[in-house]
């Protein structure tokens, strides 16, 4: 009589697993034909399991883009749009029809061209305005930085004429997730500075974020903005070379009565 011990297992179970293993190891992958992309009954699974092929040649993702068949799957046409070597002609119109966090997920794929990234996230910005504060709190956390940047002025965008507090609030609050996003650069930030709806709101926030605020370049632009209150301007020149000051001053939109003051503190 053979008493195994708790936990053990017998000997021919152990083969049977490693064989079985070693057998879906050795699965070869689906040929990279275009007759099986252009196939009208390609299931799901063969249309994600070719998209899974980062040499797929860019005849077999034309095939597959006119796979009316294979497109009715929602997660062929990200897999399809998300490809490195899916042509822009095919994975823009492709975008365009995602549904926000589908664009999102496609900006956000490592193999995706730069200018399909732009292009998506230019669908993606244009949106902004119809979907709900939830949704663009999500943005402005897990976004592109190009998408957080456009949340930034989130608040500036608010009618003033029919704006209440709450609505202020939520739009703050999306401007402030936004500061946070970790795909945030510098040079998003003073674009944002710079940009025509840019406001107090944003220029204060800035200036008192605990990141951002410390940047040298960033504290140019502000003492470069309309917007910057006369005591962060003092904070931040005082960090600033006499030459250097006068030289931002001089292309500065600050109120002249700040600019004046500045110089003499100097």
């Amino acid at each position: 009589m053979i008493v195994m011990r708790e936990n053990e297992m017998p000997e021919e179970g152990i083969v049977v697993d490693e064989t079985a293993m070693s057998s879906a190891l050795a699965t070869p992958p689906v040929p990279a034909d275009p007759r099986t992309a252009a196939d009208p009954v390609l299931t799901e699974d063969l249309a994600l399991a070719l998209l899974k092929r980062a040499d797929l040649p860019a005849e077999v993702i034309e095939q597959l883009a006119r796979n009316s068949s294979a497109l009715k799957s929602r997660k062929v046409r990200i897999a399809l749009a998300s490809h490195p070597h899916t042509p822009r002609h095919v994975s823009v119109p492709l975008a365009r029809q995602f549904y926000t966090f589908d664009l999102m997920k496609v900006a956000l794929a490592p193999g995706v061209p730069a200018d399909v990234k732009v292009a998506v996230d230019d669908v993606l910005i244009s949106r902004l305005q119809t979907v709900t504060v939830g949704e663009r709190l999500t943005f402005a956390r897990r976004a592109s930085g190009r998408v957080a940047a456009a949340l930034l002025l989130d608040v500036e965008n608010i009618d003033a004429k029919i704006a209440d507090a709450k609505a202020v609030a939520r739009a703050t609050r999306v401007m402030q997730t936004a500061l946070e996003n970790p795909r945030l650069t510098e040079a998003l930030i003073i674009n944002a500075v710079f940009h025509r709806a840019a406001g107090d709101a944003l220029v204060d926030a800035v200036a008192r974020h605990a990141k951002w605020s410390h940047r040298r370049e960033i504290r140019a632009a502000l003492l470069r903005s309309e917007h910057l209150s006369l005591a962060r301007a003092l904070e931040f020149s005082r960090d600033v070379a006499a030459p250097l000051l006068r030289e931002i001053l001089a292309s500065s939109r600050l109120p002249a009565a700040i600019k004046d003051h500045l110089l003499k503190v100097v």
